[in-house]
């Protein structure tokens, strides 16, 4: 048997490793992202509220809404807007976890075995775990940028209903090609210099965490590789991310939602920094952690939904493991 003919008869994710543990990757964030998306929701409405340059300026009409608190916040939605609001904004969701999870995934994985050379078996030093994720959160966010932009200007549109203004958007393509029509394609990537620092600091969170306590577990104590392994770092990985990711995202929410003018600029803060400087001097420090119980809250199941579903898929379809 030639090679070429040796390498058809190999199964699937052999064949095409990197092609197979996307696919994987994307079907188990959607999994995820579907289950715990009401308290990305949530998180959302919270870090808009009451905003310091939103009182100053008066540039979204109407009162501040008072913070109310996750809880409160969820209640309201479902009991002013309807259940199904809850979900508003998921369609979005689910596409920039299609590209932003299969890429960082596919790139860590990449940037772990090939570049910083850890071997099969062996520790891995945390200084190159820490470089892998905060490199492939990065590029996996830059891409899905556009996704996310849609996401959070879609997750918003419940709340301007009830101030009575009009609706921006009648869906997620009609949003894509708005933007696109009023900012060019620069428009799509608004607010993408916070949302990489953010991705950075989650992965450095999320997948450093997560794979060093797996393997840290692995390696140092009984346990084997299964459910109790796998929910112990994804308990870890959630805390981590959630409190090292959460001022970007409440920078990148802000920059994304701001109004803008007829060129794509916003009205309300210059840059991510300013957006920062403006929240903290308006609102303090503790404002920088707004809806951080609903992001810990989400990130900790998000991340068990996924990484269980990813380990089970890959049992099933017979790819080699993370």
């Amino acid at each position: 048997m030639s090679p070429a003919e040796e390498e058809r008869s190999l199964p699937l994710p052999e064949r095409w490793p990197r092609a197979s543990k996307f696919a994987l990757s994307a079907c188990a964030a959607a999994v995820a992202e579907l289950v715990t998306f009401p308290l990305d929701l949530t998180k959302t409405r919270l870090q808009i509220q009451g905003e310091a340059a939103v009182r100053r300026d008066g540039a979204a009409g109407g009162p501040a809404v008072p913070y109310r608190g996750m809880l409160r916040t969820a209640a309201g939605i479902a009991q002013e807007e309807g259940v199904r609001k809850l979900w508003q904004g998921a369609t979005p969701a689910v596409y920039r976890h299609i590209v932003y999870t299969g890429v960082r995934m596919v790139t860590y994985e990449h940037l772990r075995d090939s570049v910083l050379g850890r071997a099969e078996g062996e520790s891995f030093p945390l200084w190159k775990a820490v470089v892998g994720g905060m490199s492939a959160g990065a590029i996996g966010q830059f891409f899905a940028s556009p996704t996310d932009l849609v996401k959070v200007q879609m997750q918003m549109e419940g709340k301007r209903k009830l101030e009575g203004k009009p609706l921006r958007f009648r869906g997620v393509h009609h949003a894509f090609l708005k933007i696109l029509s009023e900012g060019g394609v620069r428009g799509l990537w608004a607010g993408w210099v916070p949302n990489v620092q953010r991705a950075a600091l989650v992965n450095m969170g999320d997948l450093t965490t997560y794979d060093s306590v797996k393997h840290f577990l692995l390696l140092n104590t009984t346990l084997v590789d299964n459910s109790v392994t796998h929910s112990v770092s994804s308990a870890c990985s959630g805390l981590v991310a959630a409190v090292l990711g959460t001022p970007a995202d409440v920078v990148k929410t802000r920059i994304m939602n701001q109004p803008r003018d007829k060129q794509g600029r916003g009205l309300l803060y210059k840059s991510s920094m300013d957006c920062l400087i403006q929240t903290v001097q308006g609102e303090g420090f503790m404002s920088l952690y707004k809806g951080f119980t609903p992001t810990w809250m989400r990130m900790a199941p998000w991340s068990l939904v996924f990484w269980l579903t990813y380990e089970q898929i890959r049992r099933m379809c017979g790819v080699s493991s993370f």
